[in-house]
């Protein structure tokens, strides 16, 4: 692809670094999102991409929820849009962080669908970054765009434990106490926020009128590149902890952040594309092949298995949530396969001997 302007909602964290990295030398990249135009780095903690790094990129503020001229006129003369923007779900999911999570999501897409619809020159494709997590807790089955089951319920999605069951029935208990049996509270106790925040953020982004311009929303895996998710998980395999996580029998759909500026550009250029497309690679692989696969790309030789309870408390003295680890996702691209659309990382072991070939030394080995 080359001299499109692309605008990139929440392009300052790790997937809008590596799009940068992608198209930023023979393109326009603009990025909206909160961050100051004196801050030097992104969300986490590194050097954001600039025009001296020697790519073609401009950062404009934006709140993440209004329309303003300033970005707005963006749209003008945008040909792509790659929308990003939403708070992090790396986070405990009290009462305040969820409503956090699902209004940033549906207000920059709101925000971001009234900017095409008041344009005079539209872009010609609008992409929601949006979650593979959609689909139910699974491991008997993949699930695809056609035949793929979405279920509200939490039973059907994260599996429980003890620490678990014990959240679960203090938040019922506090929700009858205050609300009763038939409020909304208590009965939202069964269903699953991240389930809910995907359909929510789909809902609101095929809502939007932008005639002129297809819409995809690209349910993408866990996304595996330099940095992002690799770097807690390569401190696990450095102290000795690159073992499984719970039972290890739940799947790890996966991609790498390459396939993902990949398939974004095949997308731009296939014109009849729209609607729903999974943006995974095509193999899936076990938790515990993949930690095993990590630790021998990784050069360390053991790693101590963490086991459910381990996990939650961990992640409650983190201030986060285990189902990134826990919850079994087993997707495939089947609508993009069909297509013809050649994944450059089938397999798991080449994206991380590409990452590890490409990260230092010390990120993921102590001597």
């Amino acid at each position: 692809m080359n001299g499109k302007k692309i605008i990139i909602p929440g392009g300052s964290g790790f997937i809008g670094q590596a799009l940068i990295k992608y198209f930023g030398k023979n393109n326009e990249i603009v990025t909206l999102g909160r961050m100051s135009r004196n801050q030097h780095k992104n969300l986490y903690s590194n050097k954001r991409l600039t025009k001296e790094d020697g790519y073609n990129v401009r950062y404009v503020i934006w709140d993440g929820k209004n329309l303003d001229k300033e970005w707005s006129n963006e749209i003008e003369t945008a040909d792509l849009i790659i929308n990003l923007a939403g708070k992090s779900v790396n986070c405990r999911y009290h009462a305040k962080e969820k409503k956090e999570i699902i209004e940033s999501r549906i207000n920059a897409t709101n925000a971001i669908g009234g900017a095409i619809s008041q344009a005079v020159n539209k872009p010609r494709l609008w992409i929601n970054v949006a979650s593979a997590t959609i689909y139910k807790n699974t491991s008997d089955k993949p699930n695809d765009e056609y035949s793929g089951v979405i279920s509200d319920w939490k039973k059907d999605n994260m599996p429980f434990n003890f620490i678990d069951f014990v959240r679960y029935t203090k938040n019922r208990l506090i929700a009858c106490i205050r609300h009763g049996k038939d409020s909304v509270d208590y009965k939202e106790c069964d269903l699953d926020f991240s389930v809910n925040v995907c359909k929510l953020w789909e809902k609101s982004f095929f809502s939007q009128s932008t005639p002129g311009t297809r819409k995809i929303a690209l349910r993408t895996a866990i996304t595996l590149g330099e940095g992002g998710v690799m770097t807690p998980y390569f401190n696990l395999c450095k102290y000795g902890l690159g073992g499984k996580h719970g039972n290890g029998r739940q799947m790890y759909t996966w991609v790498h952040v390459d396939d993902v500026a990949r398939m974004i550009e095949w997308l731009y250029y296939k014109k009849d594309a729209d609607g729903i497309y999974n943006c995974a690679a095509p193999n899936a692989v076990s938790n515990y092949d993949f930690m095993k696969i990590l630790r021998q790309s990784t050069h360390n030789r053991f790693g101590l298995p963490a086991y459910s309870w381990m996990l939650e408390a961990g992640a409650f003295l983190i201030g986060t949530e285990t189902e990134l680890m826990l919850k079994s996702r087993w997707v495939i691209p089947a609508r993009a396969t069909k297509e013809g659309f050649d994944f450059k990382y089938n397999y798991l072991k080449d994206a991380l001997n590409d990452i590890v070939n490409t990260s230092p030394r010390n990120k993921y080995q102590l001597f």
